[in-house]
């Protein structure tokens, strides 16, 4: 039996064709390897995508609907969580594993890390003191992993990876992981997630001169990674999850249905909450996605309806047939999934007063808040003196002290670019290159440009990694 091929995968966040003209070292592997459009799957977003790609199935099929969902057994809305266990279906390690016993594997910040059976994990993963401090760092498995990569690299530099100060130097690091996992184990396979092109297309939108500066800087950064691999004699794939389009416009999608008498709040120290456990309805926004959830079906479902149709920025409401034709008729949708128009995208705001929104609102708290909120990418423009209150508060953590980085701005129209939703045109949607000429046949008619779905992503990189080599 033949040793596995090593592979490498890069999945290079927000990487379209109009990105890769600004990265040579990617457009030159694509030019001498392989090339194509990926169909990704909806919602188009990190952790369903990602989990499409490791399992071969739809989210219907492995549970990841988006980023976060409503977890109906816990009454709480839950975004961002890391356990392997909530992917269902087949991993591609244990696919690997089936036909090559002892096939390794080295993880680096793809998500749902932890509790998989991988050989080497890197995760992000603050420490959360009890005082409640929050502090960069990573979780590793196994774990003398972790000071071997803070020996070499530094700590993790969390407040780089997301927030207002999300850039390059994330990347960076996670590069400079993997370079070290491919050096000292030599995994049979590494994953390899780089967040950067994320930042500055949602900031400023995809056709910003930052979005293109943004592409070459990572391409740069790449250049090492790439070298390396092809010293080892690695095939590369590098792919993206989705393509970042330009938005104009916000909807409020759970102020309607406040609006509307369907969405309830509880108030603690005049701040309003969220209150799931009673309302009729209210949704998780997640991008350019929304599943909302329906206390009673028969009669709550008609109401939300009702209360968005023909709400601005809405381009449809999936029901269960709708659900279902694109893949996500799973338990854990919301009874209507609501899709947003190409230039809109869906905040998690509910109440109707700033002065009562709740103290997270205005922190990088991603996992607080009942939806994702890309208005943390900016620290708040209308308040003069958030740069001397951000430095006051990193006195205090400095000195040990607790601190609240009260930054982030309330009003969300600088948002230039999102994602979630299919894209109008292959041109807008996401790519996947390979190093290895031909590395498509065999697996569909896509030589006439007919993008590469996501659902063979998982069959593409173990033909790659076990299939014959000649």
């Amino acid at each position: 039996m033949n040793a596995p091929h090593p592979l490498l995968v890069i999945d290079v966040v927000g990487l379209t064709p109009r990105l890769l003209a600004h990265m040579p070292r990617l457009k030159a592997l694509a030019d001498s390897g392989t090339s194509t459009p990926l169909a990704t799957v909806l919602p188009a977003v990190t952790c369903a995508a990602q989990s499409t790609f490791l399992t071969g199935e739809l989210p219907s099929g492995h549970g990841i609907v988006a980023n976060g969902w409503y977890f109906r057994e816990l009454g709480d809305v839950l975004l961002w969580r890391q356990h392997n266990r909530l992917v269902g279906g087949e991993k591609l390690w244990d696919a690997a594993r089936a036909v090559r016993p002892g096939y390794t594997v080295a993880n680096v910040c793809w998500w749902y890390a932890m509790g998989a059976d991988t050989d080497w994990t890197v995760t992000p993963r603050p420490i959360y003191y009890a005082d409640g401090r929050k502090e960069p760092d990573c979780y590793t498995r196994p774990p003398d992993l972790h000071d071997e990569l803070v020996a070499e690299l530094g700590e993790f530099p969390l407040f780089t990876f997301w927030g207002p100060g999300a850039n390059l130097s994330s990347s960076e690091w996670i590069i400079g992981a993997t370079r070290h996992l491919l050096r000292t184990r030599h995994p049979d396979l590494a994953l390899c997630y780089v967040p950067h092109l994320d930042y500055d297309l949602q900031r400023y939108g995809p056709d910003d001169p930052r979005a293109a500066r943004a592409a070459a800087e990572l391409d740069a950064a790449l250049a090492p990674l790439l070298d390396q691999a092809r010293e080892e004699g690695r095939t590369v794939v590098a792919l993206s999850e989705y393509g970042i389009t330009r938005v104009r416009r916000h909807v409020d999608i759970n102020r309607a249905l406040r609006r509307a008498g369907l969405l309830n709040v509880h108030t603690q120290d005049g701040m309003e909450y969220l209150d799931p456990w009673t309302s009729r309805a209210f949704a998780v926004a997640d991008h350019q996605i929304a599943h909302v959830y329906v206390r009673d079906p028969d009669t709550d479902l008609p109401a939300a309806r009702e209360a968005l149709s023909g709400l601005p920025g809405v381009a449809e409401l999936l029901d269960e047939n709708g659900k279902k034709d694109h893949g996500l008729d799973h338990p854990r949708s919301g009874e209507l999934v609501a899709v947003a128009e190409a230039d809109a995208w869906f905040t998690y705001y509910y109440w109707l007063d700033d002065a009562r929104a709740p103290d997270f609102a205005r922190l990088v708290e991603i996992h607080r808040k009942p939806g994702y909120d890309p208005v943390e990418l900016f620290m708040d423009p209308h308040d003069p003196y958030v740069k001397l209150r951000a430095a006051t508060a990193l006195a205090r953590k400095k000195a040990g002290m607790r601190y609240t980085m009260s930054v982030v701005p309330l009003d969300p129209s600088p948002i230039r670019g999102s994602h979630g939703r299919l894209p109008d045109r292959t041109d807008e949607g996401p790519l996947l290159l390979c190093s290895r000429g031909g590395a498509l046949d065999g697996l569909g008619p896509h030589a006439d440009g007919t993008p590469f779905p996501a659902t063979e992503v998982k069959r593409l990189l173990l033909n790659l990694a076990l299939g014959d080599r000649s």
